[in-house]
């Protein structure tokens, strides 16, 4: 299984299934997470045999309406994906809050790093 559909299983029951790669659909019901691949680390062996695990960067964000429902929505996506089956997980830093001016959402982001 792909590390995108493993991310999505581990998340989907936090915001009735609203989780999205990239970004959210137009007109979106709040809270919902999306989540991005973005890069990982290569693992390459001298005598090219094929390595059975793969590292993914995976970086998280949550969107609601209120600060307190952000913060505790990304506090249960660390949970979520620390405790999913098949996947180890690191967490690179703590939870930063955002903002966007357009929709006037609140957000946290999160960066994990993830073996698969």
């Amino acid at each position: 299984m792909i590390v995108e559909a493993q991310v999505f299983q581990a998340l989907q029951a936090l915001v009735e299934g609203r989780v999205y790669p990239d970004v959210a659909p137009p007109g979106s019901a709040r809270p919902y997470i999306v989540y991005q691949q973005v890069g990982g680390a290569a693992v390459n062996f001298l005598d090219r045999t094929t390595p059975s695990k793969r590292n993914s960067w995976m970086q998280v964000c949550v969107w609601a309406e209120a600060r307190i429902e952000a913060s505790g929505l990304i506090e249960q996506v660390e949970l979520a994906l620390r405790g999913a089956a098949g996947l180890s997980v690191a967490v690179q830093a703590a939870p930063v809050s955002i903002y966007e001016d357009e929709t006037q959402l609140r957000g946290a982001r999160q960066d994990y790093s993830i073996w698969f």
